[in-house]
């Protein structure tokens, strides 16, 4: 494009560009006549811009209001700081603390055993499966137990020859007293033989220890088996145990036979009551906790051994003035609220307890339906007047 064609375009778009300027700002057309675009032509532009005439247009920067405005001014300055300042008030309430605990748990059975052989040998025979119910003394497996129903049946005839000889002696005159003495040791002897190869036979069964339900069996027949093999887990869950650990300020609260709530992370909706079986003598340093065990009753039979809990337990608690969070307010002494009395507030030191969503627990001399400012707490000073907004009536607050 030829340099004069430019020229020409960008004449063009500037000249638009002030026509839009005119026509949507109304100081656009001061500002042009100040600088030295005719009137006139600003005025055809936009009419109704500004009130051009032929004499040139200017303005005083800083020039003084009038002594009317002036005056005016004044006095609604002094009007409005003679006022008091307007703010808003909420009632103090009460709140409670430690009133609650709530801690993770591991649950465990009441009584759960693993089942080891009480003798080495080859399994021949299994007689439990996974979940059956078993009772104490039921065989749960037997070892091969050839060899000492051998041994038990050389006891029974040593026995029964022993005690022939003892009673033969008896009855003989020219048997001395120490032989038919050395008969009746011998029959004694024999018999603690053969209770010995008794309890080896015996032995060779695998029982179950306690009543409860049987896990899965961690052996096949043929295995042979050590007295550290584990042949199967046995738990009695007809209660359960849940151990958590407690905050150490709870030590002196929790005691036996208190009452908890828990709620089983694999059972979402259920909740499941017991009491506290044991407290431990000592808070564990480390942690500052102390360890809780609470007994879980178990009665439907859905809580299982090693299961995650929620627990909960609830306490009297400790109570304490709760205010807006909005009153608290901070300088270089630290918290602070403005207590509204008599119509006039007052600066009250607060140390604060625990703050909630919408409350804050503070410790210090305002008590249940005292007023304290929430809102407007720019213009609050010590000892000054306050109005309350929105009807509220200063009545009100100077009635306490």
């Amino acid at each position: 494009m030829r340099i004069w064609k430019q020229l020409l375009l960008s004449v063009a778009i500037l000249f638009a560009g002030g026509c839009l300027w005119i026509t949507l700002s109304p100081d656009a057309a001061r500002a042009m006549v100040r600088m030295g675009i005719p009137a006139g032509v600003v005025a055809y532009i936009n009419p109704s811009a500004l009130p051009l005439s032929d004499a040139p247009v200017t303005t005083a920067r800083n020039s003084s209001p009038s002594p009317a405005r002036q005056g005016q001014g004044q006095g609604q300055g002094q009007g409005g700081g003679n006022r008091s300042p307007l703010v808003v008030t909420e009632k103090v309430t009460t709140g409670t603390v430690n009133d609650r605990l709530s801690a993770i748990g591991s649950g465990e059975a009441i009584q759960s055993v693993v089942v080891m052989p009480q003798s080495s040998g080859t399994i021949t025979e299994i007689l439990v499966s996974s979940g059956q119910k078993v009772r104490r003394g039921d065989v749960l497996a037997r070892l091969d137990s050839e060899e000492q129903r051998i041994e038990r049946d050389k006891a029974q005839v040593a026995l029964r020859s022993a005690k022939e000889k003892s009673a033969s002696y008896r009855n003989l005159q020219s048997v001395t007293r120490l032989e038919a003495l050395d008969a009746q040791i011998a029959e004694e002897a024999a018999k603690l033989a053969l209770s010995t190869a008794e309890l080896n036979l015996k032995r060779r069964d695998i029982a179950a220890p306690i009543d409860g339900i049987a896990g899965i069996v961690a052996v096949n027949i043929g295995d042979n088996v050590t007295t550290q093999t584990s042949v199967v887990t046995v738990d009695d869950r007809s209660d359960l145990l849940v151990d958590f650990w407690a905050p150490e300020r709870f030590a002196t609260s929790i005691h036996a036979g208190m009452p908890v709530e828990a709620t089983a992370i694999g059972r979402p909706g259920q909740t499941f009551t017991g009491d506290v079986q044991a407290v431990d003598n000592r808070v564990d340093p480390a942690s500052r906790t102390i360890r809780v065990r609470a007994r879980l009753k178990n009665d439907s039979d859905m809580l299982r051994a090693g299961m995650s809990f929620n627990v909960s337990m609830r306490f009297a608690g400790d109570t304490f003035p709760a205010v807006d969070p909005l009153a608290v307010q901070w300088d270089g002494e630290g918290a602070f609220v403005w207590h509204v009395r008599e119509a006039k507030s007052f600066k009250q030191r607060v140390r604060i307890i625990q703050r909630n969503a919408d409350s804050v627990l503070v410790d210090a001399a305002v008590k249940p339906g005292d007023f304290v400012v929430t809102e407007g707490l720019q213009r609050v000073r010590e000892g000054a007047p306050v109005r309350l907004s929105e009807g509220r009536k200063t009545e009100e607050v100077a009635s306490q």
